[in-house]
């Protein structure tokens, strides 16, 4: 019943070949320890009624090869490069999240080539049309696959309410990471725009922190790498009434120190995909407010190669690439 419901809600859909996909950190985790929404063999997805095995991929851009029965041809002509936002939900009139526009937070929200609905990984996929959007003129393809987590960042941003010359501490320098710092507009001092690297292996987070803010603490601290040290980081290098912002995945949620939260008055708000993003996300894209994007791309690797040079590349030699690209 799910499944036909949300199969009402499909108005036009869109055949296009998938030409770049890029690798996202939910993917890796999904490939060795699944711990996100992702079928089983025996358990289907409920909006798609798929079971694995699923065609993966979620970040991927393209080109329409065909349209579907009443595909807007003059928006999206055969030929038109575009990319995807991935993510889709019950949309029913019953959901407060869907109804309300916040479609990312339905109970029952998935992602194409993790919920099913093929992946970036397939030679060919049909997309419903509300879920995709013209690449920009003189936007490449690469860069078209690297936009769904520009997205993820762009709304993370929004979510903090940043201001101009606000302090910020970003624990994760993973493309969610690098994206933020592209999003936040700050003056190259750094290769990615960072005033300040620090190693949290070999130097103190909080300590760097304060002393880069006389003492002062950020005004805003984003956690996108998932793990407990980071969290704790980022509570205790916001100044008074500053915010923590979680864009991360975790395989076991954090313990937060409230007490410290409440002497400071933290904010503590979380930021999950996105909803709505795409069409000023692309507007800037197209301004050219993201130059300098393809020096996060660290691998081009062909399909029969994905699991030795994509995957376990990014599991064993983390330090060495950020965003690989697969050709399908």
């Amino acid at each position: 019943m799910a499944q036909e419901t949300f199969a009402s809600k499909i108005s036009q859909s869109l055949n296009r070949v998938s030409s770049r996909n890029g690798i996202c950190g939910s993917d890796v985790h999904i490939f060795q320890v699944p711990f996100v929404k992702v079928p089983t063999a025996t358990t289907p997805d409920p909006l798609t009624g798929e079971t694995l095995p699923i065609t993966m991929g979620h970040e991927f851009s393209g080109t329409v090869v065909e349209l579907g029965e009443g595909a807007d041809g003059n928006k999206f002509p055969v030929g038109q490069n575009v990319i995807v936002e991935p993510i889709f939900s019950c949309m029913k009139a019953s959901c407060g999240a869907c109804t309300a526009g916040t479609r990312n937070l339905c109970p029952l929200v998935n992602c194409i080539g993790i919920g099913g609905f093929g992946g970036g990984l397939a030679e060919y996929i049909t997309v419903d049309e509300l879920l995709v959007h013209r690449l920009p003129d003189g936007i490449p393809l690469d860069i078209g696959a690297m936009l769904e987590p520009l997205a993820v960042s762009w709304h993370c941003v929004k979510r903090s309410e940043f201001k101009p010359n606000d302090t910020v501490l970003i624990s994760g320098a993973g493309p969610i990471g690098l994206f933020l710092l592209k999003v936040l507009r700050r003056e190259l001092a750094q290769e990615h725009g960072a005033t300040l690297v620090v190693d949290p292996l070999s130097t103190d987070v909080v300590n760097a922190t304060m002393k880069a803010t006389d003492g002062l603490g950020v005004h805003i601290a984003f956690d996108a790498a998932g793990i407990q040290a980071t969290m704790t980081a980022a509570v205790q290098s916001v100044r008074a009434r500053g915010k923590v912002v979680n864009v991360a995945s975790w395989e076991k949620p954090p313990q937060i120190d409230l007490n410290l939260c409440l002497l400071k008055e933290i904010t503590i708000l979380s930021s999950n995909t996105y909803t709505g993003d795409h069409p000023d996300m692309l507007e800037a894209v197209a301004a050219g407010r993201f130059a300098g994007l393809e020096g996060l791309i660290t691998g081009k690797v062909a399909l029969d190669d994905v699991v030795e040079k994509g995957f376990n590349a990014l599991i064993n030699d983390k330090d060495s690439h950020v965003k690989i690209l697969i050709h399908p």
